[in-house]
C-alpha cells in the first residue's frame, strides 16, 4: 500500500525575517518541488537536496515549521526526523523546506551575553500548574534526596507549603541540530535562539512563570546553573550556582500590574565552571515542556528515545529516569491528573446518565474513600442487546496497564453479523470473585429480563457460584469458556505428555465439545482416555452438561469460548494510560463510531432499487447469507423426503434425519445449536417450496441488525473547570485506589554469577527461552 506522500517545496539562498510577535517569514532565495513519501530514507532525500542546490553534504542543514508554527524552525537529520515531518503533514499535500549551510565552528564564548566556557548543570525543581498535591509533595520532597538527579538547588522560603507552582508548557516545541563540533561545545539552533532571552534591566514579563521559563532557557543558551535566593509569586531573585561568581538577577512585580520587570542585572560571569560527567541534567517538568507536543503525535514515545532525542537536539545529557518522570508530566499536561480524575467520578456518572437517558453508571468507594469499582453500561448499548441481539453473553476481562493498575471486567455480544458488541463494563481495583458478583449484579440490574440467557465464561468457582447465585429465579444458563477449560486440564495432568499428545487431548476435547450427540461426545472422551484414563477421568467431572453441545441446554449458537469481544478489549488496551474518566469516555467514542459506522454499512445491504424477490434473498446479513448458502452445498443428491405428519418429514440421503418445521428442529441437532436450517432442513424446506429465509433465526435478520445499531451513544459533557467546581461540592469523595504502577521500567530478574555461562533452555517448537516443546504454551493457539 502506498503511504503518505507530499510536495515537499524546497528553499534556499534566502533569509529569515521576524517581526514583533517572533514570528518568523523566508525572503528571497530560489526554490525547487519534489515528492517524497514515508519510504524515502533521510540520506537519499538529503543527498537529493544537495544536488538540487549544488550544496556540500557535510555542511547541509534541512529545516521546517511545524504547521501552524512559525516560530521555531525544526531539524531533520535522520530517517526518524524525516517521518516526523511526513507525519506532522498528514493533512497537507506540501511542506516547505528551507535549506542552508552551518559553518563547523564553535561558537564565541566571548560574544555571548553573560556565557560560560564550560557545561554545568541546569537548575530548577519545577511543579506544574495542575498538578495534585501528591505530586507536588513528591517533588518537593525529591529535592534533597541524593539518588534524584535534579540540576542544582533549589532555594525555598519559609515552609515548603507555600512553593508557587510553576508552569512549563511552552507555545511550541523547540527541536534543532546540533553543530558538529566537540561535544562541549555543542550548541542546537533551538538553544541559541534564547540567548536573548533576558536582555538586560527594565525588559518585562507576564507573569512569573514567564520570567522563570525564559531565565531557564537563557541559562540552557549561555551554558550555566544557577540557583534561586527568594522565589516567590511576586520576586525572584537569583545567582550564579558556581562559588563566587558575580551573575545574579533580579526581578519583581511591578506595583498594581500582575507585570513582572527586572530591576536589577549583572551579566558578566566571573567564573571559570568544571566540566560535570554527565554534561547538563535538566528538570522533569523541563523535559515535560520540551517532549509535550511530539507526545501528542507519537503516544508511545519511549523514555530512552527521548534521552537520546534531547541529547541529539540540545546538548542535554538526561539519565532514564529523567526522561520516564518528564514523560510522566507531559502526560499530565496532555491528558489531566489521575487524582483528579477519581474525584470527579461521582459527577462523571451523574453526565453519563443525564446525557444518555437509560443508561447506568455507578461507583463504590472502599471505607478510606479510596476507588474500589465502576460500572458502565450505555443505554445503546442495553437496547440494541435486549432488541437485536441473541440472548447471549460474553464474560471476560483484561489486566490494566495503567498507573494505578486493575482489571476491566466486559460483558458482549454478538450482532446478527456475527460482529462483537459491547453490553457493559466495569473497573474494578482487582480482579476477584467478589468483584465479578457485584458487576454482575449490575448487570442484572441493567437487563431485569434475562429469560432464556446464556452467559458464556470461566467456570472457576467464585464465577460460577455468582451467576448461579444472582440468575437463580431466572432460566439462565453458564456455558464454560472452552479455552480456558482446555487450558486447566492440561495444567491439572501431573503426567508428562509431549507436545504432540497434549495437542491431540485439546483437540479430542474441542471435538467432544462440538459433537451434537451423545455418541459422537462419547467417540471424542473414548480417544482421550486411550491417551491417558487421568485426562479421561477429568473431563468426565468437569460438568460436561455446561460446555458439551450434546448436553448443553442453553442457546450458545456454536460459540464456544469467552473472548469473542477481542476487538473491545484492544479499544482498552488503546486507553489503559488515561485517567479513569477519559479511558471510559474513550471506550465510549468507539462504542459511538462502532455504531455509527455498522448502521451505515447496513443500509448499503438493501436499496429501494432491488425487486421484491431479490429483497427476500439477502433478507439476511451477508455473514448469514454466506453460511446458508455452504450449508445448502452439503446437498450432493437430491434427497428423498417423506411426510411423517402435519409438520414433521424424513430425509433420506447419506443418513436419516427427522426435520421438524413448525419447531425448527432436526434429528441432527444442527438447526437447534446454529439458529440456521442444517441441509436436512434446507431440503425439506425446498421440497416444500416455501421462503428459506423464514425459518432462520430472526437475529440474523437485516432488521434485527438495524434495531442493535439504531440507537446512538451521546457525547458527555466536556471534564473542565467546571466540573472542578462541581466536583468540591460533592459529598462523596473518591480518592485514587493503593495500588499503584512502580515508576520505571519493570524490575528485571538478577542474573547470580553461577548462573553465567549456564546454557538456557530453549523451545525447539517456538524458538523461545525459558521451556521446552512439552510445557510451550503456544500450540493451543494451533489447536
Amino acid at each position: 500500500m502506498v503511504g503518505k506522500r507530499i510536495i515537499a517545496i524546497c528553499q534556499s539562498g534566502g533569509e529569515f525575517e521576524s517581526n514583533a510577535e517572533g514570528i518568523l517569514s523566508y525572503r528571497g532565495g530560489d526554490a525547487h518541488a519534489m515528492e517524497i513519501d514515508d519510504k524515502m530514507k533521510f540520506k537519499d532525500f538529503k543527498l537529493e537536496v544537495a544536488e538540487m542546490f549544488s550544496c556540500n553534504l557535510s555542511t547541509l542543514a534541512i529545516k521546517y515549521f511545524l504547521p501552524g508554527n512559525k516560530k521555531t524552525l525544526i531539524s531533520i537529520s535522520n530517517d526518524k526526523d524525516l517521518k516526523c515531518m511526513i507525519k506532522f503533514h498528514d493533512d497537507s499535500d506540501t511542506a516547505e523546506i528551507y535549506v542552508m549551510t552551518e559553518e563547523i565552528t564553535a561558537p564565541d564564548v566571548s560574544q555571548m551575553l553573560g556565557s560560560r566556557s564550560s557545561r554545568t548543570t541546569l537548575s530548577e525543581a519545577d511543579v506544574p500548574v495542575d498538578a495534585s498535591p501528591s505530586l507536588v509533595e513528591n517533588i518537593v520532597g525529591d529535592i534533597n534526596k541524593p539518588d534524584i538527579l535534579l540540576g542544582a538547588d533549589f532555594d525555598v522560603v519559609g515552609d515548603t507549603n507555600h512553593v508557587e507552582a510553576q508552569t512549563m508548557v511552552p507555545s511550541e516545541m523547540p527541536i534543532s541540530i546540533s553543530f558538529t563540533a566537540s561535544y562541549d561545545e555543542k550548541h542546537t539552533k533551538a538553544a541559541q535562539q534564547w540567548q536573548n532571552n533576558i536582555t538586560g534591566v527594565g525588559q518585562r514579563f507576564n507573569s512569573v512563570h514567564e520570567f522563570r521559563e525564559a531565565l531557564r532557557k537563557y541559562a540552557i543558551a549561555h551554558q550555566f546553573a544557577f540557583k534561586y535566593k527568594k522565589n516567590d509569586s511576586h520576586r525572584v531573585t537569583v545567582k550564579c550556582k558556581a562559588e563566587g561568581c558575580q551573575w545574579r538577577i533580579h526581578a519583581s512585580r511591578l506595583s498594581t500590574t500582575p507585570l513582572i520587570c527586572i530591576k536589577k542585572m549583572n551579566p558578566t560571569h566571573t567564573c571559570e565552571g568544571s566540566v560535570l560527567a554527565t554534561g547538563y541534567q535538566a528538570t522533569r517538568s523541563w523535559v515535560a515542556s520540551i517532549i509535550k507536543e511530539k507526545l501528542k503525535v507519537f503516544p508511545n514515545y519511549k523514555p530512552k528515545d527521548i534521552v537520546n532525542d534531547i541529547k541529539q537536539e540540545y546538548g542535554v545529557q538526561l539519565n532514564y529516569f529523567q526522561a520516564w518522570r518528564g514523560k510522566e508530566i507531559a502526560k499530565e499536561q496532555l491528558q489531566g491528573s489521575y487524582k483528579e480524575a477519581y474525584s470527579q467520578l461521582p459527577l462523571f456518572c451523574e453526565k453519563i446518565m443525564e446525557t444518555n437517558r437509560g443508561s447506568l453508571a455507578t461507583f463504590t468507594t472502599k471505607e478510606d474513600s479510596s476507588f474500589h469499582r465502576l460500572f458502565v453500561s450505555f443505554h445503546s448499548c442495553l437496547y440494541g442487546f435486549e432488541q437485536g441481539c441473541r440472548p447471549l453473553l460474553f464474560l471476560d476481562s483484561i489486566f490494566l496497564k495503567s498507573k494505578y493498575q486493575g482489571s476491566l471486567l466486559a460483558a458482549t455480544a454478538a450482532d446478527g453479523d456475527d460482529g462483537f458488541f459491547p453490553v457493559a463494563f466495569a473497573i474494578v481495583d482487582m480482579e476477584s470473585d467478589d468483584n465479578w458478583h457485584w458487576f454482575l449484579q449490575q448487570l442484572k440490574t441493567a437487563l431485569p429480563m434475562c429469560h432464556g440467557l446464556t452467559i458464556v465464561a470461566d467456570r472457576e468457582k467464585g464465577l460460577r457460584e455468582s451467576i448461579a447465585e444472582i440468575f437463580q429465579n431466572e432460566d439462565v444458563y453458564h456455558a464454560f469458556c472452552l479455552r480456558y477449560l482446555s487450558e486447566q486440564l492440561l495444567r491439572d495432568l501431573n503426567g508428562q505428555y509431549s507436545h504432540e499428545v497434549k495437542k491431540l487431548m485439546v483437540e479430542d476435547l474441542r471435538s467432544a465439545a462440538q459433537a451434537s450427540m451423545p455418541e459422537g461426545f462419547q467417540r471424542h472422551v473414548e480417544s482421550i482416555k486411550s491417551i491417558s484414563v487421568e485426562a479421561y477421568n477429568w473431563v468426565m467431572q468437569s460438568e460436561p452438561v455446561h460446555w458439551a453441545n450434546a448436553f448443553f441446554q442453553g442457546a450458545r449458537y456454536n460459540h464456544m469460548t469467552s473472548d469473542f469481544g477481542e476487538q473491545f478489549y484492544s479499544w482498552v488496551s488503546d486507553a489503559h494510560e488515561l485517567p479513569i474518566t477519559r479511558m471510559v469516555d474513550a471506550i465510549r467514542n468507539r462504542i459511538m463510531e462502532l455504531i455509527y459506522s455498522r448502521h451505515t454499512q447496513s443500509l448499503e445491504w438493501l436499496t429501494p432499487t432491488l425487486t421484491p424477490s431479490m429483497d427476500e434473498r439477502i433478507r439476511l446479513t451477508p455473514s448469514m447469507e454466506e453460511r446458508l448458502e455452504q450449508e445448502s452445498l452439503k446437498i450432493r443428491t437430491p434427497p428423498q423426503v417423506l411426510i411423517l405428519g402435519s409438520n414433521r418429514f424424513e430425509f433420506r440421503g447419506d443418513t436419516i434425519e427427522t426435520v421438524d418445521v413448525e419447531s425448527c428442529d432436526c434429528s441432527c441437532r444442527g438447526w437447534r445449536l446454529t439458529g440456521l436450517p442444517c441441509f436436512h432442513a434446507i431440503a425439506v424446506i425446498g421440497c416444500l417450496n416455501r421462503e428459506l429465509r423464514d425459518y432462520c433465526s430472526r437475529y440474523f435478520t437485516i432488521d434485527s441488525y438495524r434495531i442493535t445499531y439504531s440507537q446512538s451513544v451521546n457525547p458527555i459533557t466536556s471534564i473542565d473547570d467546571t466540573w472542578q467546581k462541581d466536583t468540591s461540592e460533592l459529598a462523596v469523595t473518591v480518592t485514587p485506589p493503593p495500588t499503584r504502577r512502580p515508576p520505571g521500567r519493570p524490575t528485571t530478574k538478577q542474573v547470580s554469577s553461577q548462573d553465567v555461562g549456564r546454557r538456557q533452555l530453549q523451545c525447539s517448537r517456538c524458538k523461545g527461552t525459558g521451556h521446552n516443546k512439552s510445557t510451550c504454551k503456544e500450540f493451543l493457539l494451533e489447536c
